[in-house]
């Protein structure tokens, strides 16, 4: 088991989540996870990673077919974002772009949720690998994440 997901894992049962993590196949891109997890495309939880004016770290987790507002986000963080780069992400959250998962980061950021997920039953999430997902109630996850709803896509 690599070290990322070794640290959702921990992170996932200190949050008390019951979730397996499984390997089900090519995930880099939520349409890619879907087919391979047997779910509807927002059923996926998309990790995008900004980086604030202030230098705050802000993941939003999106359902696989949304798209993230700028504005709508901006108005959510309060400030200006821009995309975080690979380098940065791997060194703030400990995860490879396409693996990112909604805990277990180096460092935490701040974590808003599309309320599209609370719309299922069921949601995968990256589990620290682009190959690796993990199944959770969207509401569980959402507050073992400690993350806020907001409205912030398109």
């Amino acid at each position: 088991m690599s070290k990322s997901v070794a640290r959702v894992a921990a992170a996932l049962k200190a949050a008390g989540l019951e979730a397996e993590i499984i390997e089900p196949g090519p995930s880099r891109t939520a349409e890619e996870a879907a087919q391979a997890c047997g779910c509807a495309l927002d059923q996926i939880v998309k990790s995008l990673i900004f980086v604030g004016e202030s230098g705050q770290l802000y993941l939003f987790l999106t359902a696989g077919g949304n798209r993230l507002d700028p504005a709508r986000a901006r108005a959510l963080a309060g400030e200006g974002l821009a995309r975080a780069d690979a380098e940065q992400v791997r060194r703030e959250t400990g995860f490879a772009i396409g693996g990112v998962a909604p805990l277990g980061h180096l460092t935490a950021p701040v974590i808003l949720a599309d309320p599209r997920l609370l719309d299922f039953d069921q949601v995968f999430a990256a589990a620290g690998t682009p190959r690796h997902v993990f199944a959770a109630d969207p509401q569980a996850l959402i507050a073992g994440c400690g993350a806020r709803v907001g409205a912030f896509t398109a």
